[in-house]
């Protein structure tokens, strides 16, 4: 029992032991392994790492913007060099097949190099004589400590979707990822301190609910990004915003799939494997429900039998396809999900609940999973199930697959499969969704442009990433200015806001 590794917390740019008597079992998915413990901070640890963040925050706000850049660029290197270490623990801890979370690895690189490019964005607006001697100009500083609370799902994807930009742009930041994968964000803030980041600039602390109501609460935490369950990410919304503070809540998702009578149906059928199952679905854009439109429910056979063939395995096995469930709680969730679907009339094509992995016997397994005939009442399409379940609906007309993803509360993702271009064109400007995939399954954007979830999917005016990352983590200040000599003539007296 001692021998298992207890996970400290990052205060002041050390690692902390945490005095807490509240420990949470990170286990291995595959194996139910007890693989860490890791601490719920004690209040006066989340106090320390705020305090801590608000002294850093005075000089490093001063730091040159090419000093703070110049740190994301050997963050970005390090992050290259412990790709594999990187990838491992994420596998271990999440559950994600290997090769899934080196590209979970690659994306994070992709984020950091985004944000070795702020100072070309956090820029401001000059206007000489705007009025009569007199200049307007804008600057956009920092807004101070500023936090972030991420899911499971992509332990560092999710961090890096924050923080580098957040301290590039002067910040300073406290992080508190999942307790269920704690390593390797906590190894990414470690290599962010290798790269050259002040102490204190980047905390990490972990946590339950009374770490993140006092983040939402602190006078001294000015901005929250969370991305996680839709309850969950509600409430912190909601506390944050009644504290005065910035916040943005990327919640949860239901995200369809059109599939269009004329879209190359191999190349459809394939994508909709991937982006149904890859991950065992736990992925905010994965496709949990997929519309055939007209004839196009013909390849649902095909769609039947590709998955059936997709290999399960345990998350150290490259050859797998899908991974285990992260654990026992969601396991029994989806499970339950997939049966309130067949109680409730939907025919299961494919049952995944049954699966057993030879080399990974007490795995959280369920294998691809397909039900038809779903309705919109459903719970099964109605929640999401953050698991390999896909739901398949049929719609006569483009008109009528439209309507049902405008129905769906959630607006995260969406995507169609046609070679008509006037029909994506149709699809583009009628849909009511953040990021739309044109014969994209997965229409995660790239780095630079941001994360535009909409609807019941996000909570906040400004999404992650991109030039909207940069304005939500920062503050544009207004100057009015006029200079006169000082061998001027006094001025005349102004009692109105007239600046002539």
């Amino acid at each position: 029992m001692n021998d298992i590794p207890q996970i400290p917390l990052l205060i002041d740019g050390r690692l902390v032991p945490s005095k807490t008597k509240e420990w949470h079992d990170v286990i291995n998915p595959s194996t139910q392994e007890i693989v860490a413990r890791v601490p719920i901070a004690t209040p006066e640890e989340v106090a320390l790492a705020i305090s801590t963040a608000k002294a850093a925050f005075a000089s490093w706000r001063n730091a040159a913007q090419s000093t703070r850049v110049r740190v994301m660029f050997r963050l970005q290197q390090l992050v290259r060099e412990h790709a594999a270490e990187l990838a491992q623990l994420i596998s271990r801890e999440h559950g994600k097949t290997v090769p899934d979370a080196e590209g979970e690895v690659g994306r994070c690189q992709e984020l950091i190099e985004h944000a070795c490019a702020v100072n070309s964005i956090q820029l401001g607006e000059y206007a000489e004589n705007a009025s009569s001697g007199i200049d307007v100009y804008t600057v956009v500083q920092p807004l101070g400590v500023c936090a972030g609370i991420t899911a499971f799902n992509f332990p560092i994807m999710l961090a890096a979707n924050m923080f580098p930009t957040a301290i590039a742009c002067g910040n300073s930041f406290v992080l508190k990822p999942s307790e269920q994968a704690p390593s390797a964000p906590l190894l990414l803030a470690r290599l962010a301190l290798e790269a050259g980041l002040p102490p204190g600039v980047l905390n990490v602390i972990f946590g339950t609910a009374d770490a993140a109501n006092t983040l939402c609460d602190h006078p001294d935490v000015k901005a929250i990004s969370f991305i996680g369950s839709t309850r969950v990410g509600t409430l912190i919304y909601r506390r944050a915003s009644e504290a005065g503070k910035r916040c943005q809540s990327m919640l949860g998702a239901k995200n369809h799939c059109v599939v269009m009578p004329d879209a190359q149906a191999d190349q459809a059928i394939e994508h909709l494997l991937g982006a149904s199952f890859g991950a065992a679905g736990q992925r905010c854009m994965a496709t949990t429900v997929a519309v055939f439109v007209g004839e196009a429910s013909k390849w649902l056979p095909d769609l039947v039998e590709g998955a059936r063939k997709m290999k399960i395995g345990a998350s150290d096995d490259r050859t797998a396809e899908v991974g285990p469930l992260n654990s026992k709680q969601a396991l029994e969730r989806v499970r339950g999900l997939i049966q309130s679907g067949v109680e409730e009339g939907a025919e299961l094509l494919l049952d995944g609940r049954d699966v057993r992995v030879a080399a990974a016997p007490k795995g959280n397994f369920v294998g691809p999973t397909i039900l038809t005939k779903v309705s919109d009442e459903m719970r099964v399409y109605r929640e999401e199930v953050f698991g390999p379940v896909l739901c398949v609906m049929q719609a006569d007309t483009l008109d009528d697959a439209i309507a049902i993803v405008n129905r769906n509360p959630n607006g995260n993702g969406v995507s169609i499969y046609t070679q008509d271009g006037g029909v994506a064109r149709k699809f583009q400007n009628e849909i009511d969704v953040g990021q739309v995939g044109l014969n994209v399954p997965i229409p995660v954007p790239v780095s630079w442009f941001s994360f535009t979830g909409s609807r019941g999917s996000k909570l906040g005016d400004l999404g992650t990433a991109g030039k909207q990352g940069v304005q939500f983590w920062t503050q544009v200040k207004t100057l009015t200015a006029r200079w006169r000599m000082a061998s001027a003539a006094p001025a005349a007296l102004h009692s109105s806001i007239n600046l002539k």
